[in-house]
């Protein structure tokens, strides 16, 4: 055999044990990027408002088949959606190497995210970003006396449209007790996500509108949906509220 047959020979051996070997090297880099763990809970809830609690966490892709879930890699991370309110409607519990991780799968208001993130980094809540962009979404359209939208609004129809879309928060119907029922917050006190009312007194609230900060709020009246100051010189502020507690981002 000639010597340059017999080199070729074993150049291409060589080659294919290198080959092989990335072959297993990258089999067992997969194979670590998605683990297997047993399913204990796996359940829809109802839809629930979550900001992050910590932007540590990871957006992950999970993939259930009856009682085993394959936990892949990071798809998404939180600290890149800090200013996000995320819709929860599952609960996944899984047991790994005997430890026990609960997971919410959430999505982002506007549908373009979505993936399963650690409970531990989420809690309960709504960021003022996006009750505000909620909110200014709607201008432009027209008032009418007793709707509730999506096309069409009244004063406190907007307020309620604008927190069950954000943030899956039912409020009371009328502005008169949008007020009495929440928690009232002096003016000094007042941030983004509150809400305004305007009466003779606080046993005649005839509007409110939703606080956006630097003295404006988002209104439904006449003009239709409208941002104007708190302060305007044809309403008359009562007071304030605070429906739930907003993340200020």
């Amino acid at each position: 055999m000639k010597f340059k047959q017999l080199s070729r020979i074993v150049l291409g051996a060589i080659a294919g044990v290198t080959l092989m070997s990335a072959i297993i090297v990258g089999g067992s880099q997969l194979a670590h990027a998605e683990s297997a763990a047993v399913v204990t809970t796996n359940k829809k809830i109802a839809k629930t408002a979550m900001v992050a609690k910590h932007h540590s966490g990871d957006i992950q892709r999970i993939k259930v088949s009856g009682k085993t879930a394959s936990i892949g890699s990071a798809i998404h991370h939180l600290k890149s959606y800090s200013k996000t309110t995320w819709q929860a409607n599952r609960k996944l519990k899984v047991s790994e190497d005997g430890q026990s991780t609960t997971y919410y799968y959430v999505r982002n208001t506007k549908g373009t995210v979505a993936g399963f993130v650690k409970a531990s980094a989420l809690k309960r809540g709504t960021t003022a970003t996006t009750l505000i962009g909620t909110a200014k979404s709607q201008l432009g359209k027209h008032y009418r006396y007793g709707a509730v939208g999506p096309y069409t609004f009244d004063c406190s129809g907007l307020t309620g449209y604008v927190f069950k879309k954000a943030a899956n928060k039912t409020l009371p119907r009328t502005a008169q007790s949008q007020y009495s029922y929440h928690s009232h917050v002096k003016k000094a006190s007042l941030k983004k996500g509150d809400l305004a009312f305007f009466g003779s007194n606080a046993m005649s609230i005839s509007h409110v509108g939703l606080y956006i900060g630097g003295g404006k709020m988002i209104d439904a009246q006449n003009r239709g949906v409208i941002v104007e100051n708190v302060s305007a010189p044809w309403w008359h502020v009562v007071g304030y509220s605070r429906p739930m507690t907003v993340t200020q981002v």
